[in-house]
């Protein structure tokens, strides 16, 4: 019965591939993982890490690491992704671009006043304090204001000014991840609604940044839906979402309601092991070309009923209509990937606490990976034929991420 549902799947895609990529695909908006990458979405860590790193669990990150090192490895990735003819958008410089009234409207939302122990009659005057202070201020400060989100807790004082206050900085710490906060599929871009409170108003940032680059986000996921860029694998007529940790049920169906998927088959994959270290998709299994594939070895391996069995959905329709309809349930995940005609390069558990399943494909077997693997995963990749260009991300991946996980690709060209 399983073979004769793949072969029904592989017949109408490819009946329908053509009309569905005529009808789906808008400008240069990512197809496949494989295509190769032309505009990326990146931000650079500064300030707004040291926080962060001062209490590293809290912070989602794995251990504390230099927030300069970190830095520098980051420039040197984005330089590394230009010599490949990318494109490569930072948030920095884009805040350093739109109108400073967009950004002042931003900075204002971002600073918070505590006015809770003022009493009534001061409450008035000190918000109007709040936005003569926003006025003056200068567009490196403003971006300091978004980035930082700075709560200042006002107390009345007999003393000096009559005023005094805690300072307490909420900061945008893992902003750097510009997977996360949003997808792009081939229909455009969707701004994700995070799981975790520290990160929910990074998507803010992402939303300004798509509009001032000329593009409107087509979905914004709401209520109860919860959904990270990491969980986001497109490959062609197919579109592979991780359910788990980050991303739940209820925010890919606002997916597939709204018809912003722009892929025929929709392959969710359940994890229930439901890990820090494995929290998206992108962490035990990815895309190097249309017909390879990575996964770490304990998910490979993985018998059913142990919690690192990867189990997956399966829904289809038919080119350019809705709604999806689920055609199969709980299918086992590594029988899926091989009966699409996927080879599957294990990773051993050395080389995937060294994140080297969460590479960057920039081109058909062409990857930017966390350099430092070990020379059995190198030679793996060599014997498939793999391009690889080691990245220097010591300090980073500390922060439970690697290569992929700071990329938003905008854009890819479609491989012929």
């Amino acid at each position: 019965m399983k073979q004769l549902f793949y072969l029904f799947a592989a017949l109408l895609l490819a009946g329908c591939s053509a009309q569905s990529r005529h009808n789906d695909c808008v400008a240069d908006y990512p197809r496949a993982e494989w295509d190769s990458a032309t505009e990326i979405l990146m931000h650079t860590p500064g300030q707004e890490l040291f926080d962060g790193v001062c209490h590293p669990s809290a912070g989602l990150f794995d251990h504390y690491f230099d927030v300069d090192k970190a830095a520098y490895e980051h420039r040197g990735y984005i330089s590394m992704l230009e010599a490949n003819g990318i494109r490569v958008h930072t948030v920095s410089d884009i805040l350093s671009e739109v109108a400073l009234d967009t950004l002042r409207a931003l900075a204002e939302q971002e600073l918070i006043y505590d006015i809770s122990a003022l009493p009534d009659a001061d409450r008035a005057a000190t918000d109007n304090y709040k936005q003569e202070v926003l006025s003056q201020m200068s567009r490196a400060d403003l971006i300091r204001c978004v980035l930082l989100r700075p709560v200042v807790r006002l107390f009345p004082t007999d003393n000096n000014t009559g005023v005094t206050a805690e300072y307490i900085h909420d900061p945008m710490m893992n902003l750097y991840f510009t997977r996360d906060q949003s997808i792009t599929t081939p229909r455009g871009h969707i701004i994700c609604r995070m799981n975790s409170p520290q990160r929910a108003a990074e998507t803010d940032i992402i939303e300004l940044c798509y509009r001032h680059l000329g593009v409107e986000p087509i979905l914004r996921i709401s209520g109860e839906g919860r959904l990270e860029g990491g969980d986001y694998i497109p490959a062609g007529t197919i579109a592979f979402i991780g359910c788990g940790m980050r991303t739940n049920e209820a925010g890919i169906r606002q997916i597939m309601d709204a018809d912003a998927f722009g892929h025929d088959t929709i392959v969710v994959v359940h994890d229930h092991k439901r890990w820090q270290m494995q929290m998206h998709l992108d962490t035990h299994f990815n895309i190097i070309d249309r017909d390879l594939c990575t996964m770490v070895s304990s998910r490979l391996n993985a018998k059913p009923g142990e919690p690192e069995f990867n189990t997956c959905d399966i829904y289809v329709r038919a080119p350019g209509t809705k709604p999806y309809n689920l055609m199969q349930k709980d299918v086992p995940f590594v029988e899926y990937m091989r009966s699409r005609g996927f080879q599957i390069i294990p990773i051993d558990y050395e080389d995937e606490m060294h994140y080297a399943n969460n590479y960057l494909t920039i081109a058909p077997r062409h990857i930017m990976a966390v350099a430092g693997q070990s020379e059995t995963y190198r030679q793996r990749l060599k014997e498939a034929g793999v391009k690889v260009e080691w990245v220097p991300l010591e300090s980073l991946i500390e922060g439970y991420g690697a290569a992929h996980c700071m990329t938003q690709v905008l854009k890819r060209a479609a491989v012929k």
